[in-house]
């Protein structure tokens, strides 16, 4: 199964848990849907660190990862509710409510699950290296998404990937003869309209 194809999956499955939730509050014997959300935790978890991502799967993951976290707080809070009664008016409209996502910021991060960047900002793509001669799939990875980050905000892409490698070698031994670290995290972010590529030493 291809990147693609496991994000769709996730995609259909968070559908499908948001829809048993809704059945699950409505209906006072039914069981919460644990098995569908043990499995959307896991694909979500598996994709957490961007490291096979490109930059637009990144943009995607992140869209759902935002999601779930929106949705997992307000179940968390009508469970409570479910559990405890109604204290307050707002309980009781908040257990029938749909879930709306623009009116609603998670107040809990989930475990294991990378949050987006707040403000509106994309969270950065990251992927660490320590090796880039061993390491080609990672390098081609990061550059994929450099590439993409620089189209996305309308710039040429005016390296290819043999001198990016080269860049990468070089500045990966540079930074870790420097500081003596294990790896490099390299971060690609849109600021201020413009492609960045990062490097910041691992330990």
């Amino acid at each position: 199964m291809t990147i693609d194809e496991e994000l769709n999956l996730l995609d259909s499955n968070l559908r499908r848990l948001k829809i048993e939730y809704e059945i699950f509050f409505s209906n006072p014997t039914k069981r919460p849907p644990t098995d569908i959300e043990w499995r959307v935790l896991n694909q979500l978890r598996k994709f957490s660190d961007g490291g096979k991502l490109s930059f637009s799967q990144r943009y995607r993951y992140n869209e759902m990862a935002q999601r779930y976290a929106i949705y997992s707080d307000l179940w968390r809070k009508k469970s409570r509710i479910r559990e405890e009664g109604y204290r307050r008016p707002q309980d009781a409209l908040l257990s029938v409510q749909g879930v709306r996502e623009e009116e609603h910021q998670p107040e809990h991060h989930v475990y294991g699950v990378a949050q987006p960047a707040g403000d509106g900002e994309e969270k950065p793509f990251t992927i660490q290296c320590s090796d880039p001669g061993t390491e080609s799939d990672r390098v081609q990875t990061l550059f994929t998404a450099l590439s993409d980050a620089k189209k996305k905000s309308g710039e040429q892409v005016s390296t290819n990937l043999e001198s990016f490698t080269s860049f990468v070698k070089k500045k990966t031994a540079e930074i870790r003869k420097q500081y003596g670290c294990h790896s490099v995290e390299y971060s690609v972010e849109i600021h201020e309209g413009k492609a960045r590529l990062k490097a910041k030493a691992k330990i």
